[in-house]
């Protein structure tokens, strides 16, 4: 397929038509357009134990799960109602309560300060992680919501959604929905779902790049996608303080950067590594993420706790469940980029490396700010639509 400079180059005025019909079918594109490669729904039930639910999301490759129910004896989450019901007879056969994530887990394992360590810290790990997984939903903000997107559902509207903290939604294969709303659903019966991430509109939109070359040539600073407030821990957080921070501040995943030679960091708790709060940028050398505790095993989770957090990520690197779960060892690498780096870039590498954020660095590795792939869905979405008014 011939690209826009082509097209300028062979008839004025050719490129602002493709332009034109290319924003077009994009705007057209459904939420059933890009479950066509879908694998079936991957769900525990309630009655899972947390350790169970663990080996699930390493067997599956997967960051959350939908936490399946009896129907009839549970509120789901959000005050939701979706529920698998039989095709040909509409009976109700299971009702998915919510959605667990590994930050679930790892604000339960921090949870009541019981990893302050002691004798009984390993024992007490154990017990935690036996408990049903219905005891845990909704530790997390993600947690408190389950939603649907119909799947004549229109890939803006359903950007509109991810756009805002939404980062999954399950997609009925044959909704008994008649009415299609431009948002997520509450309420939903259908035979069998699926589950559609923010990734999966990243790697549409990746896989359409040839229909987007206007907006994606253009820069991380320039569209407004990087969010520049921004905290870490230091290379002197210990795993066990760096897990309290995610629970702290539910974050998913924070930066790791360079302790201050001057020492007044406070290892224990988040610093500031914004330049426009803090007034100066850290060198960033690492990730701790929520997920990173898929690639441990539990009894040896207690021997690490006092290592730091910089460590410990070095150290699941050579883990068989780490390496089994994600893509090799690319996933140690720092996925970085910069503020003038294309914004194509940045989808190519949240895609190939399947992170779920791009670190903004400057030429010397300080870190400058994020870019989630909230923000990525966000930009993409208001850029279309922009377009889309100036035809």
């Amino acid at each position: 397929m011939a690209n826009m400079q082509q097209m300028k180059e062979v008839k004025p005025g050719g490129g602002a038509t493709m332009q034109r019909s290319e924003s077009m079918r994009l705007k057209e594109r459904k939420v059933k357009d890009l479950m066509a490669d879908k694998k079936r729904l991957v769900e525990v039930p309630y009655t899972a134990s947390l350790a169970h639910t663990m080996n699930t999301l390493v067997a599956n490759k997967v960051v959350a799960v939908p936490v399946a129910a009896p129907p009839g004896q549970w509120i789901g989450a959000g005050g939701s109602m979706i529920v698998e019901s039989d095709k040909q007879t509409g009976v109700v056969r299971k009702h998915y309560i919510g959605m667990v994530t590994m930050l679930d887990i790892v604000a339960h394992i921090a949870g009541d300060d019981h990893l302050s360590g002691g004798d009984n810290a390993t024992e007490d790990l154990d017990q935690r992680m036996s408990v049903p997984v219905s005891s845990i939903i909704g530790h997390s903000y993600e947690g408190l919501s389950l939603w649907t997107l119909n799947p004549n559902t229109s890939l803006l509207d359903c950007m509109e959604v991810f756009s805002k903290g939404v980062h999954r939604a399950l997609v009925p294969t044959d909704s008994q929905t008649e009415n299609v709303s431009a948002g997520v659903e509450l309420i939903e019966s259908a035979s069998s779902y699926q589950m559609l991430t923010q990734m999966d509109v990243l790697r549409f939109l990746k896989d359409h790049a040839s229909e987007l070359q206007s907006i994606l040539a253009r820069s991380v600073q320039d569209l407004g996608a990087n969010t520049e407030r921004i905290y870490a821990i230091t290379d002197r957080t210990k795993l066990v303080d760096a897990i309290k921070c995610l629970k702290a501040a539910m974050l998913n995943a924070v930066p790791i950067v360079r302790a201050s030679d001057v020492g007044e960091d406070d290892h224990k708790q988040l610093i500031n590594a914004s330049l426009i709060l803090s007034g100066r940028c850290r060198k960033l050398i690492g990730t701790f993420s929520a997920t990173d505790l898929r690639g441990c095993y539990l009894a040896t989770l207690k021997s690490w706790l006092g290592i730091s957090a910089l460590a410990f990520t070095e150290e699941i690197a050579t883990s068989p469940l780490f390496t089994a779960s994600d893509t090799e060892n690319s996933r140690r690498e720092l996925v970085t980029c910069c503020a003038d780096s294309p914004f194509s870039e940045v989808i190519d590498k949240a895609v190939t490396k399947h992170v779920h954020r791009v670190w903004v660095v400057d030429q010397e590795g300080l870190l400058m700010g994020v870019v989630s792939l909230t923000d990525v869905i966000r930009v993409m979405r208001q850029s279309l639509l922009s377009e889309l008014d100036n035809l």
